[in-house]
């Protein structure tokens, strides 16, 4: 410090809507070619010495006066600890501190304190106190690096900064990670209810500024669009300056679809009257008797507790046909009529929590003992009754949450499904960029399935699956399964058509090896048509339909995939490649024009 061995460095900090450097943060650098260098050997040094405090500030002075002498626009983000901040406003007071920034040639309007969270804030209250005070200066507030562990919510709801760095880690492969992806959205909705801008830290690569910009984060900084440097930089890296004007728009890494848990509550349950174990077998008559619908009652039993309020648990599960066939025959009424209903029920009932994930209970329709089945579940709400459930209720909530599912990811492939292909679809459309959409089908595939069987032709579509993911370009184009043996890519890759070409010449060739001998020397199978007639089908090849898509063509995903559809029709009659060119936009261009010529 005394040998003026500290020299600031100037890190841009991007408006990625506008591609425009918005700001610098400033970094302190020691001596080059010294174990004092970095700034963490530096503040370890500081720390080791007693002087964190007094560093602090001398590296806010040398960042400042450096600053002042360059005279650049844009805004100065500074580093500082909270607890160095609140010490300083302490000593000095905020208007002080305003001045001393004046004096050295800079606007505090132009500064950003970035508060970093190296320690423990011993005080949240107060250093929310000096928060407002400083924002009264003119002077802005960024929380840094935010997610790592070190700041929380409630710093950034005390401090209300006007900007928020997020951690890098979040940004480090994003493009590949659908749970960073989901924070940094959940991150997106707080920062908007805080009126707070974001800045993504640590972007290193093309992909991962791609997935930031397309989430509509504010500001990036990280090294693909600058790296520190002693002049700051005017504009990004060149680079990261063609990604941010490139209208083509990132490929989502796809979350996985999973059930919401507490499915189970969505289910109709039966609200049923209830027995206990000293209801008579009369009773227990009597009861379902009244209540024609109803195929089971459950079987309760209090318990108490030491507060003297009890509750009621279930113990058991009175099955009605059972049930009645032992109440129907010869002299039971008279024998057993008064005795407990208990004796004729089943003891060990299937007892489901209401936050349950209905897949979890996939186990009781494959179960051995099919009283589970016939007798349906009891339905608990933390251990107490609420009522039944029944096994055609189960067969069809856990179909329709795979159905679900499969509209997301097909289980068969893993690949995102209707809804994600139809997001993404849209997002293209929103662009405005062009793209192209291929549709692709197999030809003669249910005569191989219905001769090889459903195993072989599984087979087949994961083929098709395989090829179509890798001969497309992953950080551009988007594979989706629309189901059973239908695909889509939506290709931004400008060399899509030999893309296409290739996945059907390379189909053709991998397909005959699914062929056993026979079919392959033959050249295909014997099997039955649609209207029932037996004949020859040649191996299963695939067929593209494509549909060119430029700004302005499409306003809707739904329009688009119907003409893509259309598309696919027309490649399966001609066979392997169709690309369908009248897109409505450019063909009511072409008409007007042909109008005005004539006229």
């Amino acid at each position: 410090m005394r040998q003026g061995g500290l020299r600031a460095v100037f890190q841009p900090v991007v408006d990625l809507k506008s591609a425009a450097v918005h700001a610098h943060e400033a970094l302190i650098r020691g001596p080059e070619d010294s174990p004092l260098h970095r700034p963490e050997a530096l503040l370890r040094a500081a720390q080791d010495e007693g002087l964190l405090y007094e560093f602090e500030l001398f590296c806010l002075q040398v960042a400042l006066r450096r600053w002042g002498t360059l005279r650049q626009p844009g805004r100065l983000f500074l580093n500082i600890s909270a607890n160095a901040l609140s010490r300083l406003v302490d000593v000095g007071g905020t208007t002080m501190l305003a001045q001393g920034i004046r004096n050295l040639q800079v606007s505090p309007r132009m500064v950003v304190l970035e508060i970093t969270e190296h320690e423990r804030v011993d005080d949240m209250d107060a250093l929310g106190e000096v928060s407002r005070q400083l924002q009264s200066e003119g002077l802005a507030l960024a929380l840094d690096d935010f997610g790592d562990g070190r700041s929380s919510l409630r710093l950034w709801s005390q401090l209300k900064p006007d900007i928020v760095k997020i951690d890098k880690y979040f940004s480090h492969d994003i493009h590949q990670s659908a749970d960073r992806l989901k924070t940094v959205q959940a991150l997106l909705q707080i920062a908007d209810v805080f009126g707070t801008s974001l800045v993504a830290e640590g972007i290193e690569h093309e992909a991962e500024l791609r997935v930031i910009r397309d989430l509509g984060i504010t500001y990036g900084q990280g090294w693909f669009l600058g790296r520190p440097e002693a002049a700051p930089r005017t504009e990004p890296l060149r680079e990261a300056g063609n990604v941010l004007r490139d209208t083509r728009v990132a490929v989502l890494p796809e979350q996985r679809y999973a059930a919401q848990r507490g499915q189970l509550r969505h289910l109709s349950i039966i609200h049923a009257p209830t027995l206990s174990t000293a209801t008579s077998n009369d009773e227990a008559a009597a009861l379902f008797h009244a209540h024609p619908g109803l195929h089971a009652m459950a079987v309760l039993e209090s318990e108490a507790k030491g507060d003297g309020n009890g509750g009621e648990r279930p113990v058991a599960i009175l099955n009605r046909q059972q049930f009645m066939d032992h109440y129907a025959t010869l002299y039971f009424r008279e024998i057993h009529g008064r005795k407990s209903c208990i004796k004729h029920a089943n003891r060990e009932p299937r007892l489901i929590e209401r936050n349950f994930d209905i897949e979890e209970l996939v186990g009781i329709l494959t179960s051995q003992d099919q009283r589970y089945l016939n007798d349906g579940f009891i339905v608990t709400d933390n251990g107490r009754y609420v009522g039944l459930g029944t096994g055609d209720q189960l067969v069809r909530s856990v179909t329709e949450l795979r159905l679900e599912a499969a509209r997301h990811a097909n289980p068969l492939t893993s690949l995102p499904g209707n809804i994600p292909i139809s997001l993404h679809m849209q997002r293209l459309l929103d662009s405005g960029g062009a793209f192209t959409v291929c549709y692709l089908d197999l030809d003669n595939f249910k005569p191989y399935n219905d001769h090889y069987g459903y195993w072989r032709g599984d087979e087949m579509i994961r083929l098709l699956a395989r090829l179509a993911v890798a001969h497309s370009d992953p950080q551009r184009d988007f594979v989706g399964h629309v189901g059973g043996d239908d695909f889509m890519i939506l290709f931004q890759s400008e060399d899509w058509r030999p893309r296409s070409e290739r996945i059907i010449a390379a189909f053709a060739r991998q397909a005959r090896d699914l062929y056993d001998e026979e079919g392959r020397t033959r050249g295909g199978v014997e099997a039955e048509d649609r209207q029932g007639v037996r004949r020859f089908f040649p191996c299963t090849t695939v067929s593209i339909g494509a549909v060119r898509v430029a700004g302005g063509d499409y306003r809707y995903a739904e329009e688009l995939a119907t003409k893509a559809s259309l598309s696919k029709h027309e490649a399966k009659l001609a066979g392997g490649l169709h690309v369908m060119v009248d897109a409505p936009a450019r063909a009511a261009a072409g008409a007007d024009a042909d109008a005005r010529a004539n006229a």
